[in-house]
């Protein structure tokens, strides 16, 4: 995983996310999940290009069950913006690196 990319669980995702000053982007993902092993390198580039305005956080589902229901997800990959605590936009499925830079840019 890139060093740009944070990877948060139910215990610091309050800390890490909800109370950013910086918008964050976070992936939530499984080990088994194709499209999200798909994703990940698109991600990971975000993280490392983006790093001076956005921060970039990946959640495992099957670890971190009750912030994935809290939020929702039932489909994965799934990527929230959070901006001032609160969900911007939402992005499911794989897509390509000028989509997920799109969508950021759109909620941003």
């Amino acid at each position: 995983m890139s060093n740009g990319v944070l990877e948060v669980s139910n215990d610091n995702f309050e800390s890490e996310v909800v109370n950013s000053e910086k918008p964050v982007l976070v992936d939530f993902w499984a080990e088994w999940c194709g499209p999200c092993k798909q994703i990940a390198p698109v991600v990971e580039e975000i993280a490392d290009e983006h790093s001076d305005r956005l921060k970039v956080c990946k959640m495992d589902v099957d670890a971190n069950r009750e912030t994935a229901v809290q939020f929702g997800i039932r489909s994965i990959p799934t990527l929230l913006i959070f901006k001032n605590g609160e969900v911007a936009g939402a992005q499911i499925g794989a897509v390509s690196k000028q989509q997920l830079l799109e969508f950021i840019q759109a909620e941003i």
